[in-house]
């Protein structure tokens, strides 16, 4: 019979022989490995000391860990012991390079703070998307006329001469359409509870640039002829990029065309502009084989991606208005009658 208890890190044994036994009792991890110890059989019948993480790690790794030497208590294998094994430090390094691969993982964050221009459009885009029942509408667009009318005036210009871009000519068939459409070219006064109706047709050109998203105005768009208004959208959407625009040229606008060009996708749900209640958004143009009286034809088509606020524009209006400019579009002799 014996009796034992532990004192310190001393293992004190009693035998009914009044014999004293000291054994050292095993020491806790090292700080460096504050997992659990865990022992887990090997293929080759041994056990392995280490923590949940590294023994994860060298399964990812295909590493065997009966043959990394520890230098932990009893032979634990510590977090540098496996480093130095998978980075082959004075050890057989591993071919395969997994290891070396896992060592490399980026774990490195950089944190920005949200201030200026980005905080602004962090705000009015949250604003606009909480406050506003948006309803989007999508159509697609037959521009194969549209883009044979545009090169065949581009091909008139000098070379001097700014060439005409697709936006210029959707400019001028939006001012047309907004003729019938008086609801979708207007503002929501919230301080008011007043919806503002706009004659005149000033156009938000949303632009990508260094500094965030902006809305230049190209004013008066309804007095604007084709060649002008391509000339006031570049105007104002390079004075954006630049940093060179004032602040009538990023303000006022009534209705905004949002593009992304040649990334521009099949389709989009823009966020409408506050306090506007419609935003026009353009997706890329792309050659796609159609069906025409029968026969299969290529074709250019465009998708428009159009949204509204719906407690002042109703679905039917907006749908009509996106089918009246996708006429336009499609036909552009009659963006150009009186």
């Amino acid at each position: 019979m014996s009796m034992d208890f532990t004192v310190g890190s001393a293992l004190i044994v009693f035998a009914t022989s009044g014999e004293v036994t000291v054994e050292t009792a095993e020491q806790p991890a090292s700080p460096e490995e504050p997992d659990v110890k865990i022992s887990t059989p090997t293929a080759t019948g041994g056990k392995v000391a280490t923590s949940p993480s590294i023994r994860a790690h060298a399964r990812e790794a295909g590493i065997d860990l009966t043959q990394v030497p520890g230098t932990g208590p009893r032979g634990r294998i510590l977090r540098k012991d496996f480093e130095t094994f998978a980075t082959g430090s004075g050890i057989t390094p591993l071919s395969t390079g997994t290891a070396q691969a896992i060592l490399q993982r980026r774990t490195g964050i950089t944190e920005i703070k949200v201030i200026g221009l980005r905080r602004k459009i962090a705000e009015r885009l949250a604003t606009s998307a909480s406050e506003i029942p948006h309803f989007t509408y999508v159509e697609e667009v037959d521009v194969t006329a549209l883009e044979s009318l545009r090169e065949h005036l581009n091909s008139k210009k000098s070379a001097g001469e700014s060439k005409l871009t697709p936006l210029a000519f959707l400019g001028i068939a939006l001012v047309r359409v907004l003729r019938d459409f008086p609801q979708c070219n207007a503002h929501y006064d919230k301080g008011r509870n007043i919806i503002v109706r706009h004659e005149a047709v000033h156009l938000g050109i949303a632009t990508q640039t260094n500094d965030g998203l902006k809305v230049p105005v190209a004013r008066h768009s309804e007095a604007r002829s084709l060649d002008d208004l391509a000339s006031e959208i570049r105007r104002v959407s390079t004075a954006a990029r630049e940093n060179t625009a004032t602040r009538e040229e990023l303000t006022g606008s009534t209705i905004t065309i949002t593009s992304l060009g040649k990334m521009g996708g099949i389709t989009s749900t823009p966020i409408i502009n506050q306090p506007e209640v419609g935003i026009i958004g353009v997706n890329k143009a792309v050659d796609r084989p159609m069906v025409q009286n029968g026969q299969v034809v290529v074709r250019r088509m465009m998708n428009l991606s159009s949204s509204f606020d719906h407690r002042f524009v109703d679905g039917y209006d907006a749908a009509a208005m996106i089918q009246a400019l996708k006429e336009l579009l499609e036909q552009p002799a009659l963006m150009f009658m009186p």
